[in-house]
């Protein structure tokens, strides 16, 4: 499969379409016409970007959960408890595990065991199972926002009904949503498969309706640099505004260290703007989501609560135009309603309480952005050479090289070779670099910072750190220091 970063012809998306839409039969009740007439008539107050847009010019931070079950009229109830006893100011869709493999077939049988037992049988909502008009019951039913929240490397056909079901938002990204997920997905494919739903977005755009896109910033979630993670956020930006999307919401999983979390936003934004500018994407709004704690959570509700508040913090200190919120039940599976409500309310108090604060210019702060930076450029610059200037075939060529490294990520097509560990003060440096581009200088400034942590636990720069710092917060702990 050959791919480059060019906008699809109108003549080879519609050719697709025509398969994508036979993928199951709720897709023969997508009107492209009649879907963009559908977002024109929803209130403004309810799409999503535009609530984004005035949150970062008002300098406040947005708090979203997680959530889904599989009845749609539960489904309803859940979403509206979180925005009544939540104070959700954003809600979210979160699709289940079959409809992310695109096994309709078993969602169907989930649909109807769920029925059955009178308990959701799904992880999530089965957007495509039901199709557009019960996804609009959804969508109308709520006073604020909604967006799609899933895991899926093809989700084109998840795409259409969505947006036609009157989602304003859509989550994911052809690297992001296939690296820390899938196994045997080749990265050539899913990037075709979300050029198709970028240029879905697109041309909803050029009809006038204008659809949020979220790349998704954790990836595996657990201790990913924010140099890997931010790097992959403007690749998959630089592939959707070449699509034709033009309102993007970059994000990051929160890491643990304050000044480190902070710095990791504050270069997220920099940097997505430098680069979208840099190749004539100039109309694209840029906004950014914090992820609160994706790693291990303690068992302890009390504990978790301390979790989710740090999170929080960290997210409107850094200015965040979003928060995605976890729960007290983190740890122990599927959360209450009322779990959900309250990491919630808990976020909000912080939120409230906070946001007359700002880190992004603490000295601190900027020095580490000035690293994270320098790491980002290393990475993207080289693949855009990789690519000579295309960043598509730059992507696949990175993986390939290992200079685009995720780590823990379950992908074949993935080198695996970086390896994190904590430093001294719980920032998250490189105990392997692989095969990334960095100068020697970088290199240097990772090993001394493991150095004074190793000096500090008096033992050596090894991996038993790295499993240390794995399982530390599930314990109590941000860095994993030896007994």
């Amino acid at each position: 499969m050959e791919i480059t970063n060019k906008k699809l012809s109108n003549d080879a998306f519609f050719a697709e379409r025509k398969e994508v839409l036979g993928h199951w039969p709720t897709g023969k009740d997508v009107d492209i016409d009649e879907a963009v007439a559908y977002q024109k008539s929803i209130p403004q107050e309810k799409r999503f970007g535009l609530k984004m847009a005035k949150a970062a010019e008002q300098k406040i931070t947005l708090i979203q959960p997680r959530a889904g079950v599989a009845l749609y009229k539960e489904h309803i109830e859940l979403l509206q408890f979180l925005e009544t006893e939540g104070e959700a100011d954003l809600l979210p869709t979160t699709v289940d595990s079959y409809t992310r493999l695109n096994r309709y077939n078993e969602a169907e049988t989930g649909i109807e065991k769920s029925k059955e037992t009178g308990r959701s049988m799904l992880n999530g909502f089965p957007i495509v199972n039901y199709g557009v008009d019960i996804c609009r019951k959804v969508t109308s039913s709520l006073k604020n926002p909604v967006q799609v929240r899933h895991g899926t490397p093809d989700a084109r056909l998840l795409t259409e009904i969505s947006i036609a079901g009157g989602f304003t938002s859509f989550e994911g990204g052809g690297i992001s949503y296939n690296i820390p997920y899938s196994k045997n997905h080749s990265i050539e494919k899913t990037i075709a498969y979300w050029q198709y739903t970028d240029r879905l977005v697109g041309l909803y755009e050029e009809a006038g309706v204008s659809i949020n896109r979220e790349p998704f910033g954790p990836l595996t979630g657990t201790l990913i640099s924010p140099c890997i993670s931010n790097s992959v956020a403007i690749i998959e930006s630089l592939l959707a505004a070449a699509q034709g999307v033009k309102d993007l919401t970059v994000g990051y999983g929160q890491c643990g260290n304050l000044i480190q979390d902070v710095a990791a936003i504050r270069s997220l934004n920099i940097l997505t703007r430098e680069y979208l500018d840099k190749f004539g994407f100039n109309d694209v709004r840029v906004t950014t989501v914090f992820h609160q704690w994706m790693g291990g959570f303690p068992q302890d509700e009390a504990k978790a609560f301390g979790v989710i508040s740090w999170g929080a913090a960290a997210a409107v200190l850094s200015k965040a135009t979003k928060v995605i919120v976890k729960t007290p039940h983190e740890a122990m599976g599927v959360p209450t309603k009322e779990a959900n409500a309250a990491g919630l309310r808990a976020t909000k108090q912080l939120v409230s309480m906070l946001k007359d604060q700002d880190f992004r210019s603490i000295p601190a702060v900027v020095a580490e952005s000035e690293v994270i930076m320098k790491e980002m450029r290393c990475i993207l610059d080289k693949v855009e050479e990789l690519g000579k200037g295309d960043y598509a075939i730059g992507t696949v060529a990175a993986f390939e090289a290992g200079v685009l490294d995720v780590p823990f990520a379950p992908s074949r097509y993935n080198a695996g070779r970086v390896m994190p560990a904590r430093d001294n003060a719980g920032a998250v440096r490189f105990l392997e670099i692989g095969n990334m581009p960095f100068t020697q200088d970088l290199i240097d400034f990772h090993r001394q910072k493991l150095e004074e942590r190793a000096k500090y636990e008096k033992r050596a720069v090894s991996f038993q750190m790295v499993i240390d710092d794995v399982y530390a917060i599930g314990k109590g702990f941000l860095v994993g220091r030896p007994k």
